[in-house]
């Protein structure tokens, strides 16, 4: 059975998946015995905190239109199926080495890498007419956290 997802139920992933990345952020910072690290990692989480509150604003001002079940869900099965992928693949019960700086910079890379295929593969579904383009915007702030992330990584390298 193939069916579209609206623009309320990708926000609603994205607020989970920044939910899971500011817990990821903190815990990494609990790891590190050096203050920049742990500020660095705390700010991290803190930006997470700040890219859920304003996905959910964002949720809040969707259209009508854009909320609209695409099928027959009574029991939020699809939601619900979407919440699992992404607790699974970005951030959360997932193995990753916190043991260093190197590891939780390169583990965070490649959570966020993951969010952003999960939002481009939600993209395709999600139809224009019910908030595609507004995909673009959890995109886009994933992205500045692989710029930051990286940045670090290769400091590390000098």
């Amino acid at each position: 059975m193939a069916f579209d997802f609206n623009a309320d139920d990708v926000y609603n992933i994205a607020e989970q998946i920044e939910e899971n990345g500011a817990a990821f952020y903190h815990k990494a910072a609990e790891t590190i015995n050096d203050p920049y690290y742990q500020k660095f990692l705390l700010d991290l989480s803190t930006m997470e905190v700040f890219h859920r509150k304003t996905f959910a604003d964002m949720r809040a001002q969707l259209s009508d239109k854009e909320k609209k079940p695409t099928v027959f869900d009574p029991n939020d099965e699809s939601v619900l199926y979407l919440k699992s992928l992404a607790d699974l693949r970005v951030f959360y019960q997932k193995e990753m080495d916190t043991s260093t700086i190197e590891g939780i910079l390169k583990a965070a890379i490649a959570a966020e890498k993951d969010s952003i295929v999960f939002y481009v593969g939600m993209k395709d579904l999600v139809p224009e007419k019910l908030g595609k383009d507004k995909i673009d915007v959890i995109i886009n702030e994933e992205k500045k956290h692989i710029v930051m992330l990286s940045k670090e990584l290769l400091s590390l390298k000098k």
